[in-house]
């Protein structure tokens, strides 16, 4: 734990401090986590262009609708499965490699391998509680479907780095991860609302970017994404892909560095707290009960009086 304090992340933060380490974290790294995240985002745009999204969208009838869900259940297995490792793998390295823990990316495919197994089932289980705390928010309306997804999204970026720095058990990292996002509750909350709020943004131009080539004007592919669906084939095209897989890779590295930030805020407050408690201790003036002994209880070993009860 000594080693991972001397991360660059490692620190009491404000939302200030968090969105400022935030992008002078990233920019130091900017070539190297851009180049994992692209990487990481061409092998998933390869891998969706084999799901016809506008075709589902088309189908009324609920069978053939499920039907075809069910012909396309290994793309969509194989899409998650790989996000859910690669995504890990740029945690790993994040985490590690400012410490020397991680020098180079192939190096942290392999040591991510061990925690992918618990990742998984605290995956199902996360999925399980969303849903529930999902249809808790929808009856409270808007306001609180909202609230539950924010919530579930809290979680959700804790779960790697506990995992990773304080160990694979499964109940342990439970554990941690519920302590921490409710310790510092209604920061973490907010934090995490405004980040994803910044990455929404963030996305959403890097996607009309993206189309300038096929609708021939950036401001037609955010206003009119109508005309953007009549391009049946649009997700097929390489530059589709290529551009599409360049435009994630800005946006991917923020979401492992963030869950860094937020985990290390809360860890380094937990640290921090007992030292400042003994300080407080040491520093504070001299009382006069202080210089009295302090009474002992009745069944304290050394208490006069019980000593004397004994001897006679």
């Amino acid at each position: 734990m000594e080693q991972i304090s001397n991360h660059p992340l490692y620190m009491k933060h404000n939302l200030d401090s968090a969105m400022g380490s935030l992008w002078e974290f990233y920019r130091k790294r900017f070539l190297t986590l851009f180049f994992i995240s692209f990487v990481i985002s061409i092998i998933t745009q390869y891998v969706s262009s084999f799901i016809n999204i506008q075709e589902l969208a088309e189908i009324t009838d609920q069978d053939v609708l499920l039907a075809k869900l069910q012909g396309m259940i290994v793309p969509i297995i194989g899409i998650s499965l790989i996000n859910l490792l690669l995504n890990a793998i740029l945690q790993y390295y994040v985490i590690f490699n400012p410490i020397g823990g991680s020098k180079n990316i192939f190096d942290a495919a392999l040591q991510t391998m061990r925690y992918m197994i618990p990742y998984l089932i605290l995956i199902v289980l996360l999925a399980i509680f969303a849903s529930v705390a999902l249809v808790l928010g929808i009856l409270l309306l808007v306001v609180g479907a909202v609230f539950a997804m924010i919530y579930v999204m809290s979680i959700y970026m804790f779960i790697l780095p506990v995992m990773m720095v304080e160990g694979t058990d499964i109940s342990n990292t439970i554990g941690r991860t519920f302590t921490l996002v409710h310790k510092n509750f209604w920061p973490n909350i907010g934090w995490v609302a405004v980040f994803f709020t910044i990455v929404l943004v963030l996305s959403v131009i890097t996607s009309g970017i993206v189309l300038i080539p096929f609708t021939g004007s950036f401001v037609k592919g955010i206003m009119n994404p109508a005309d953007t669906a009549n391009l049946t084939d649009l997700a097929h095209r390489p530059l589709f892909i290529v551009l599409s897989a360049l435009a994630g890779a800005v946006t991917l590295p923020l979401v492992p560095v963030f869950s860094c930030i937020l985990y290390f805020n809360g860890k380094a407050r937990e640290d921090v707290t007992p030292h400042i408690e003994n300080e407080d201790q040491e520093n504070r003036p001299l009382r006069v009960e202080d210089l009295y002994a302090k009474p002992y209880s009745d069944d304290h070993p050394d208490n006069p009086e019980k000593k004397e009860l004994q001897g006679s």
